[in-house]
């Protein structure tokens, strides 16, 4: 079928990207779903730094390459080994499919699929190959969605069902920026009941985390640059707010670092408490080094936990954080800062990396 989406041409176009253009919105070919795998409509996908992080080069990825990995939609076909979802069925597409089989699965999310991984970085589905073609030349897949478009063919193992009453701009935003925040808190801190969380950068990853730990009952201090996010963070219950540089020795049992900077690593290790544990969740350049003394890891006996998509199983996790949403308990949709088209890209690319922005979201009218 003929798609319309939003296609990285070359990585490391300079910035604005309003000026350089590196995604060029047009139509594309997407093979029907093999037997594993289905055709989902589009209707909302979110930005996110990851994204960012292949235009800028720090991500290296095949091109050209069909972008967007935070979404939700409707299932409109299912291939013929797919028994568990049906077609209108809502679905939150992540970033990692699991396939369930390998020794990294069997972590509970500690670890990353072996398999997932690979296909990824190859930019393809988890069943081998691409979907995505234009003038007859293959486009491939990142990370195993392709969400900036009006249609997605995905592994079944890259999505989530759920009800019909999360709607989408809250149901993107369960598979990548609550899952990586949220799981942070819930999955790799190890926090205790009612213990104090600090989390240093405050986007659409880090706010997560504060509304997660803020529904679970944990007072929280959030950190960052911003101002205007320091805000939005009281405004959504961090009961204290600061920048890096008037933090002043406060610290926290449990820090999550979310901003993905040596700067924010090296301020969430400090504001980490003695026998406390230092979460990372920010993906920073592949170049970035972070200064910190071991012996205070020894010394204090300090725990530093990586954590990648917050260590979380898709499948277990996203009905958690749906059910909180819908208790009213977590107002994802406060993370939304724009809702614009998909011809809004290059632009929001420039919103995202300036740090302004939060979470904004690609919406597709139904007819599309």
């Amino acid at each position: 079928m003929r798609i319309t989406g939003a296609v990285l041409e070359e990585v490391g176009r300079p910035a604005p990207y309003r000026e350089s253009r590196p995604l060029t919105i047009g139509d594309l070919d997407l093979a029907e779903p093999g037997p594993t795998e289905l055709l989902v409509r589009i209707e909302a996908a979110g930005l996110c730094h990851s994204d960012l992080s292949v235009v800028d080069g720090n991500r290296p990825r095949p091109v050209p390459m069909l972008l967007g990995h935070e979404a939700a939609g409707i299932v409109e076909a299912a291939g013929a080994a797919v028994s568990d979802i049906a077609v209108g069925d809502r679905v939150v597409l992540t970033f990692l499919p699991r396939c369930g089989e390998c020794a990294a699965c069997a972590t509970n999310g500690r670890l990353p699929c072996a398999r997932g991984s690979a296909s990824n970085g190859a930019g393809e589905l988890l069943g081998g190959g691409t979907r995505l073609s234009r003038h007859g030349r293959p486009v491939a897949h990142h990370l195993g969605a392709s969400a900036f478009a009006t249609h997605a063919v995905v592994d079944r193992r890259s999505v989530v069902p759920v009800a019909a009453d999360v709607p989408p701009q809250v149901a993107a935003l369960l598979g990548c920026a609550v899952l990586t925040g949220g799981g942070a808190v819930r999955n790799a801190s190890g926090v205790q009941p009612g213990e104090p969380i600090l989390v240093v950068g405050l986007g659409g990853v880090g706010l997560a985390a504060v509304l997660v730990a803020v529904a679970l009952g944990h007072p929280v201090i959030g950190v960052d640059a911003v101002p205007a996010k320091l805000e939005i963070a009281r405004s959504l219950g961090a009961s204290r707010v600061e920048t890096p540089d008037s933090l002043d020795g406060a610290t926290a049992p449990v820090v999550i670092e979310a901003a993905g900077s040596a700067r924010a690593f090296e301020t969430a290790f400090a504001a980490t408490a003695p026998g406390g544990t230092t979460v990372t969740v920010g993906l920073p350049s592949p170049a970035a080094r972070a200064s910190i003394a071991p012996l205070t890891v020894t010394a204090e006996a300090r725990t530093v936990v990586g954590s990648y998509l917050g260590s979380s199983v898709p499948a277990r996790d996203v009905p958690i954080y749906a059910d909180l949403w819908r208790a009213g308990r977590l107002p994802v949709e406060r993370l939304v800062s724009a809702e614009l088209p998909l011809t809004g890209l290059n632009e929001a690319m420039d919103a995202l990396a300036s740090g302004e922005a939060l979470r904004q979201l690609i919406t597709f009218d139904e007819r599309t």
